[in-house]
Formats: C-alpha cells, sequence, structure tokens
C-alpha cells in the first residue's frame, strides 16, 4: 500500500484575518504555519502532499512556498474555484446574487480527489498542529485499516483566540470513537468562562477541555463517494445562498450517523497554535522562534 498523503486547506482567503495568511512569514527564514506541517509531516511517515490553492495567487504560491521547499518530496497542486464541481444551474444562479466564494473546506477536499489515491490527512494551512499529532496520524494511516477515519482532537481552550470569536466543530467522543460534531460559531472567552453565542443570541457554556476538531482528520479514500453524496445534498439545499459553505466535520458527523464510516479519536498531546485574526501573527512568530530556539526546528527550515 502506498504511504499516507497529507491535504492541506489553502485556497480561503481568510476574511477575519484580511489577507493571504497561508503564505505570511511565521519563521525566521520566512516560512509559512504550513512550512512546518509538511516539515513534520515528512518526518512522520507522509510520502506526498497536495496543497488546495486557487489560480489567482498560483503563482506566488509556487514562488515563496514551494520554491523555498525544495524538489525533495511529491507534490500536487489542486484548485478549489467557485465553479469546481458546481451544477451549472446553481452555479449561474449564485452568480446572480453575487456569490464570489468557494463552498467551504468540503468542496476544497473533493477538488482535490484526482490526486488521492491512498490514505490521507486533511488539514488547514494556517494552523499548527504539532508534530506528534502528524506522528499519531500517519501511524494509523499507515496501518491500512480502510474502514475506519480519524481525529486529533484539541482541547477547547487552547484554541481560542484573544483577539475575537472563532468557530469549532465540538466534539462527543466514547470510547476512543468519535460519535458526533457540531460546529459552532461565536465562541469566545469571557472572564473564565468560555461561551457560544447561537444565532438566537441563546449562550451556551463550554467546558475549557471540550474536545474540538480543528481540521485534523484522517480518511481512508474509499470515502470520496460518500463525502460526493453529502456535498450533492448541501448544494441542493444552500448552494444558492450567498454565504453558504460546507464543513469537513460537519460531513464527518453525516458519515457517522449514517453509518459510512467509523471515525477513531486519536490522542497526541499535541500543542495547537493558529493566525485566526492578523493580530495573532505575532504571538504565532514569537511561540515559532521558541521552538525553533528549543531545537525542534532547524532555521532556516528548509535549509
Amino acid at each position: 500500500m502506498k504511504g499516507p498523503i497529507l491535504v492541506i486547506l489553502a485556497a480561503g482567503m481568510g476574511s477575519r484575518y484580511g489577507g493571504l495568511k497561508q503564505i505570511d512569514p511565521i519563521g525566521a527564514g520566512g516560512e509559512a504555519l504550513l512550512d512546518y506541517s509538511v516539515y513534520d509531516a515528512l518526518r512522520s511517515g507522509f510520502e506526498k502532499v497536495v496543497f488546495i490553492i486557487r489560480h489567482d495567487f498560483e503563482e506566488d504560491f509556487k514562488r515563496q512556498i514551494l520554491g523555498r521547499m525544495g524538489t525533495g518530496f511529491l507534490r500536487d497542486l489542486a484548485f478549489q474555484e467557485p465553479d469546481t464541481l458546481i451544477p451549472q444551474d446553481i452555479f449561474a444562479e449564485s452568480r446572480k446574487i453575487g456569490r464570489t466564494k468557494p463552498w467551504g473546506t468540503l468542496h476544497a477536499l473533493l477538488c482535490a480527489e484526482p490526486f488521492i489515491d491512498a490514505p490521507f490527512a486533511v488539514i488547514n494551512a494556517d494552523d499548527f498542529y504539532g508534530r506528534e499529532s502528524f506522528q499519531a496520524m500517519g501511524k494509523f494511516l499507515a496501518a491500512g485499516n480502510l474502514s475506519e477515519g480519524a481525529i486529533v482532537p484539541y482541547n477547547l481552550e487552547k484554541t481560542l483566540s484573544p483577539r475575537g470569536t472563532v468557530t469549532r466543530g465540538v466534539c462527543v467522543i466514547r470510547d476512543g470513537l468519535l460519535r458526533g460534531v457540531d460546529e459552532l460559531k461565536s465562541i469566545e472567552k469571557q472572564g473564565d468562562s468560555i461561551f457560544n453565542t447561537g444565532e438566537d443570541g441563546k449562550k451556551r457554556e463550554l467546558a475549557p477541555d471540550t474536545p474540538v476538531s480543528m481540521n485534523c482528520w484522517g480518511f481512508p479514500p474509499q470515502v470520496f463517494p460518500a463525502l460526493h453524496r453529502y456535498f450533492d445534498a448541501f448544494l441542493a439545499k444552500s448552494g444558492r445562498e450567498l454565504k453558504s459553505e460546507c464543513y469537513i466535520p460537519l460531513a464527518a458527523d453525516w458519515l457517522i450517523q449514517h453509518e459510512h464510516l467509523a471515525i477513531r479519536s486519536i490522542e497526541a498531546n499535541s500543542e495547537w497554535f493558529g493566525v485566526t485574526y492578523k493580530e495573532d501573527q505575532g504571538a504565532a512568530q514569537k511561540r515559532m522562534a521558541e521552538l525553533t530556539g528549543a531545537g525542534l526546528y532547524p532555521s532556516p527550515l528548509w535549509g
């Protein structure tokens, strides 16, 4: 069996961030957060990387990211555009109401399907997951269990931003298996408590150690037909809306509830940090400098 593949979601603009946070420098050598994910994955048994990007920053991505990484590993570029995989009538109607954005993280993953022929992990470009996560996920995927997927969950309190609200996939885990995921928006810390504010304005308190998805998933390639069915149903219901998005955590929940796939929870005890807001960049740079100074990463990373 082929070694596992790492799929990186790097096509989003980042509306709260205000720019292309996928390629903003975090390391002293100009490295972005995705550089460190690739570096850790290649040292954890992954054999290929698929980057999902947009055509409008392809040249910048090749020059700033791929040019820095060199040619020492297999990689492919997949492209997520607003019309990719979208029925012509739905795309035409969405354009009439002014939609310009694609349809979310599951849409992005489906755009990468032609390049995926082995068990794979999928992550965000703008998150730091820690080497332990890649080691645990790489070991799981290399075992070749095609009847299960996997998630590396993180504790909610450690994934918040002091700059504003965040969206997290709140997980229900029992007996080592993911039993459900609820995608909650507007999560923030107020005083010593963490709250989610629903669309109805009601607040729901969440425990600090609540397990959440940070989009660190593992799947067998056989999952794609079921994911397409879920995405087709989403488009039929919400594809004509201005801002609707189809998220991987909710697709994972659907897979579980309809018994298409069991998803195992992998404990990696790994650190997470990211750049949801522009103001988060300084804290990420500081932490990466600390990890580099402790000898976990060389500088420059790809020297």
